[in-house]
C-alpha cells in the first residue's frame, strides 16, 4: 500500500511532496499581486472567511491528508496560530488536491490541539482540480505541498513558501509593515529559478534510478546539494542510502540508515519511510529487520501508535523477523484505526500474516 521511491525518503526530509498531477506553467501570481479570492467548497473547523480585510494578516496553508510533511508541518503552523491569533493573524488550512473528501473531518478531529486553526475543503464545483488549487497553486506555479501564503494587510501577496519557514520575525515584520516586499519577491524569483533547476535534476535522478547507474546517481546528488539550503541537505543522506544499496554495499548502507535515524529519532515519517524501505524493497539480499524494527518503533512511538501507516511498517518488520503473534496483533491495531480503501488493504495483510504468508505489497 506503499510505493517506494527515491524521492519520498528525500521528501520525508527535505519537507516536499509534489504533486505529479499538476503539470508545471508560467507562474501568474507572484509575491507583491493582489491575492485572489478565497473559494471554499466547505468550512471543516472555524468561522469561515469570504474575504480579506485590512485588519489582519492572513497565513492560507494549502494541505492534504495524504501528505507526508503536511502532517510533519501542521503542528509548527498551529504553535505559530497560537502565538499570534490575538495579534490579528488568521490562518487557514486549505485541503488541496485530496484523493478523498470525507478524509479530512476525521484527520482534523485526530490531530486535535495539534490542528486548532480554520480548515477548508477546496471548491471542485466547477474547477476538477479546485477552485483554490486553480487560482492559487496552479497561478503561483507551486507543484508541492505544504505551501503557505501570506497575504497582508493591504490584501497582496507578501511571502509564499515552506510552512516550516514561517516564523515570528516573519510575522512581526509584517505586521508592522516593515517587511519589504518587493525585496521579497526578487528574492523569491531566484528561489523559484533554483526550484526548477531542482526538478530538472530530480528527473535526472529517478533516470539514473532507473538505469541502476550509481555513479551518475552521485553525481547529481551533488549538484542537488549546490542547490538546497543548508538547513535542507539532510535529506541526500536518504537518497545515498539508497544508492549505497543498490551498489549492494549494505555494510555501509544500514550504518548511514543509522545515522539518519539517530539524528531524527521523533521525526515520524523519515523513521517510517527508512523501515519500510528495508522491509519492502523488492531485491534487496540483506536486510537489517532489527534496525527497520526499532526505526518503526520509534515511528510508533512519536505517532503514539495511532497511525496505521506506521503499524503496518512495524507489522511487516515483526514478521520478516519471526514475530508472527507479535506482527498480527500490530496489524490488527493498524487495521482498526483505518477505513476506506485503507482498511481493506490492511485486512488482506493481515490475513495474510494469519496464514503464516508474507503478503505482497500492494500500491
Amino acid at each position: 500500500m506503499k510505493k517506494l521511491t527515491w524521492f519520498s525518503m528525500f521528501a520525508a526530509l527535505v519537507g516536499i511532496t509534489f504533486a505529479t498531477s499538476i503539470q508545471a506553467a508560467e507562474a501568474k501570481l507572484k509575491i507583491g499581486d493582489p491575492a485572489p479570492r478565497l473559494q471554499a467548497g466547505q468550512w471543516v473547523q472555524g468561522e469561515p472567511v469570504n474575504e480579506f480585510d485590512t485588519n489582519h494578516v492572513y497565513i492560507v496553508e494549502f494541505w492534504a491528508t495524504w501528505c507526508g510533511p503536511c502532517r510533519a508541518s501542521i503542528p509548527h503552523l498551529n504553535e505559530l496560530w497560537r502565538q499570534f491569533k490575538d495579534k490579528r493573524v488568521v490562518v487557514i488550512g486549505q485541503d488541496v488536491w485530496e484523493q478523498e473528501d470525507s478524509a479530512v473531518a476525521p484527520f482534523v478531529k485526530k490531530m486535535g490541539d495539534k490542528m486548532t486553526y480554520r480548515v477548508a475543503l477546496d471548491d471542485k464545483s466547477k474547477e476538477k482540480d479546485g477552485a483554490m488549487a486553480t487560482t492559487w497553486m496552479a497561478a503561483a506555479d507551486q507543484n508541492g505541498i505544504p505551501t503557505a501564503f501570506i497575504v497582508n494587510q493591504q490584501g497582496r501577496i507578501a511571502w509564499i513558501g515552506h510552512p516550516m519557514e514561517l516564523n515570528e520575525t516573519l510575522l512581526n515584520d509584517i505586521l508592522a509593515n516593515r517587511y519589504d516586499v518587493a525585496k521579497a519577491a526578487k528574492e523569491y524569483e531566484q528561489r523559484q529559478q533554483d526550484q526548477q533547476k531542482l526538478m530538472d535534476l530530480s528527473r535526472q535522478l529517478s533516470l539514473n534510478f532507473k538505469q541502476t547507474n550509481w555513479d551518475g546517481a552521485e553525481a547529481t546528488v551533488a549538484q542537488i546539494e549546490k542547490l538546497l539550503p543548508a538547513n535542507q541537505r539532510d535529506g541526500l543522506a536518504a537518497v545515498r542510502f539508497q544508492i549505497l544499496l543498490g551498489r549492494k554495499d549494505y555494510a555501509k548502507a544500514y550504518k548511514l540508515a543509522s545515522t539518519i535515524s539517530d539524528a531524527h529519532p521523533d521525526d515520524a515519517a523519515v523513521q517510517n519511510e527508512l523501515a519500510w524501505f528495508i522491509v519492502a524493497q523488492p531485491g534487496l539480499e540483506n536486510r537489517d529487520l532489527a534496525l527497520a524494527e526499532k526505526m518503526a518503533q520509534r515511528a510508533n512511538q512519536a505517532t503514539e501508535g495511532k497511525e496505521s501507516r506506521v503499524l503496518d511498517t512495524l507489522a511487516r518488520a515483526q514478521f520478516l523477523s519471526g514475530k508472527t503473534n507479535e506482527a498480527i496483533a500490530t496489524e490488527q491495531k493498524a487495521v482498526d484505526l483505518a477505513d476506506g480503501r485503507v482498511k481493506i488493504l490492511l485486512q488482506k495483510t493481515l490475513t495474510g500474516y494469519q496464514q503464516g504468508k508474507l503478503p505482497e505489497i500492494s500500491q
